[in-house]
């Protein structure tokens, strides 16, 4: 007896590669954020912000973070899209990559003088945003606030999406 079933729609879908994810995310952050504050400024980063941690250029060429951002933008932006081996556990490991994102977005704005804000997310989840917790937005938005290991940085954490809306342009810009 022979199988006349069409297997063919089953077959997995071929896996996207993270540098591609990453890339397209970061373009998807910076649209969205330049259609929110009416500019066309914000952009990728060339090489995702490591060329300037990997290479010796002039003050006036670095680039830190993951997008190029305005001028009197207060934020220094780091894009993490993926990871779903990250979770509510991995809050309490410090050697987790969650902890590595802000840490490594602390740096680069401490370099540059501005504010870190890790933009987050999750294959199929809502996109989060992590702020230091003294950059508060006066609407009250669900949040949930994080302090590492040291007790030296606390952070919030938002709904990208809700923090999107908050309309204080001081929120955004210096």
């Amino acid at each position: 007896m022979e199988d006349n079933y069409d297997i063919s729609g089953l077959k997995k879908k071929k896996k996207k590669n993270s540098r591609t994810k990453g890339s397209t995310f970061e373009r998807q952050i910076a649209k969205m954020l330049n259609k929110r504050l009416g500019t066309t400024e914000f952009s990728r980063t060339p090489g995702s912000g490591a060329f300037a941690t990997t290479h010796s250029l002039p003050d006036h060429l670095k680039i830190y973070g993951d997008l190029i951002t305005p001028q009197n933008f207060k934020y220094c932006i780091e894009c993490k899209k993926g990871y779903n081996n990250i979770n509510l556990y991995s809050l309490y490991n410090d050697s987790s990559d969650f902890w590595k994102f802000i840490n490594q977005c602390q740096k680069d704005a401490d370099k540059c003088g501005k504010v870190p804000l890790v933009i987050f997310k999750q294959d199929r989840q809502p996109t989060l945003a992590i702020i230091p917790s003294n950059i508060e937005p006066d609407q009250s938005y669900y949040c949930l606030t994080l302090e590492d290991r040291d007790k030296i940085n606390k952070y919030k954490i938002y709904l990208f999406d809700e923090l999107l809306k908050y309309e204080p342009a001081t929120f955004w810009i210096c």
